[in-house]
């Protein structure tokens, strides 16, 4: 276990893990060792009693991308810019996408590039009015990455993803509300207040059921009707017989709020 983070913050309280992005001199561009603690981060997660994920990033923006100038000193005839997606990017969206817990992002700034996949990565997006997103990898002839190409065009639509992949446009955190790209576009000033209050409400909640929630979405976008609807079955077999429901059931005879407790 890392002693001393230096390019996030991260915290497990109540069931709420808190990771936060934390380069602002940088607008919290993606750097190798924040990768590799975000990585270190992430897998103490279950051990470490989390039910719930908050992704953000300290000051101004959210995440610019990725840190470009750590390839500055190696021959371009050298240089593979997949490397970093192979070590790094591509492992942690397949462990967020299959978590046992909901993952909120409060975007409090610019997403930009890498930063856009991995905001997006969540199942709850939180922006800022002020923020947006943009993805400006054809201005440096390279290919959208962080999960984008796959994701977008299930989000919004051919048309839209190709326009915001094209074009290299900023795409207001209004607009991304409007278009379905997140969840919601509140004031700046309300914005961390929302996302703690989502993410405290979500630990506290049947975390078995939601897993399985996850995992049926994410099944569900590359499987056809009658395979989505056998894992309904399946799944409310199987959370039929958890604490959770039962706990659930009994709190609306009763009138009262439920005590959930990931069982």
């Amino acid at each position: 276990m890392m002693e001393n983070y230096q390019a996030i913050q991260f915290e497990i309280t109540d069931g709420v893990a808190a990771l936060t992005l934390n380069r602002p001199d940088q607008l919290n561009a993606i750097s190798n060792r924040m990768l590799e603690e975000i990585a270190e981060a992430v897998g103490r997660l279950e051990s470490e009693g989390a039910r719930a994920l908050l992704l953000t990033g300290a000051g101004r923006a959210f995440c610019s991308g990725a840190d470009l100038s750590e390839m500055s000193n190696i021959p371009p005839e050298e240089r593979d810019a997949g490397i970093r997606l192979e070590k790094w990017l591509n492992p942690l969206l397949e462990r967020l996408r299959t978590l046992p817990m909901p993952v909120v992002a409060a975007v409090n700034g610019p997403a930009v590039g890498a930063g856009s996949g991995l905001a997006l990565a969540a199942d709850i997006v939180l922006a800022a009015r002020s923020a947006f997103f943009l993805l400006p990898f054809a201005r440096i002839g390279f290919v959208p990455d962080v999960g984008s190409t796959w994701l977008l065009p299930r989000l919004v639509g051919k048309a839209r993803a190709m326009g915001m992949m094209l074009l290299g446009d900023k795409i207001s955190a209004e607009q991304a509300q409007d278009w379905g790209l997140i969840w919601k576009s509140v004031a700046d000033e309300e914005l961390m207040q929302a996302a703690t209050d989502r993410v405290r409400t979500l630990a506290a909640g049947p975390t078995l059921a939601y897993a399985r929630m996850r995992a049926a979405v994410a099944q569900g976008l590359e499987s056809d009707f009658s395979d989505s609807i056998a894992l309904e079955r399946r799944n409310q077999a199987e959370c039929g017989r958890t604490h959770d429901h039962l706990e659930g059931v009994a709190a609306f005879r009763e009138k009262r709020r439920p005590s959930f407790k990931g069982q």
